[in-house]
């Protein structure tokens, strides 16, 4: 299994900035790709964010030049840096991670973390 601990959220003022870090851990996984969704009170949880282990990144269109996914490879990190925030990414924001033990043929498993609420105010 792999835990993820979320940390960054918290309340902002349209037009502002805010940056969300996941620190992943696990013993002898292999994470394949990390990223962030959100759930907007009374809505579906949906994709924001996700970095694949080579670097590829994939974006929500609503986000897409206000957001960024870096990572620190070294740690097992991924942030979600948020900037000309709108009150309309008001929402828990959730941390995932899609992984497999590090042996050849081993099935992908995904683990979500705890969630961290993010509330932008007009």
């Amino acid at each position: 299994q792999v835990q993820l601990v979320e940390s960054g959220g918290g309340l902002v003022q349209g037009g502002g900035s805010l940056r969300l870090s996941c620190a992943a851990s696990g013993d002898n996984v292999c994470i394949s790709r990390m990223g962030w969704y959100r759930q907007a009170p009374g809505k579906e949880r949906g994709l924001v964010a996700t970095m694949t282990s080579g670097g590829t990144r994939n974006y929500a269109a609503s986000v897409v030049g206000r957001f960024t996914i870096p990572r620190d490879k070294a740690s097992n990190t991924v942030f979600l840096q948020m900037d000309n925030l709108e009150p309309e990414d008001t929402a828990v924001y959730y941390c995932n991670a899609v992984w497999s033990f590090c042996v050849r043929g081993a099935n992908a498993h995904e683990d979500w973390g705890q969630g961290t609420e993010v509330t932008v105010t007009s």
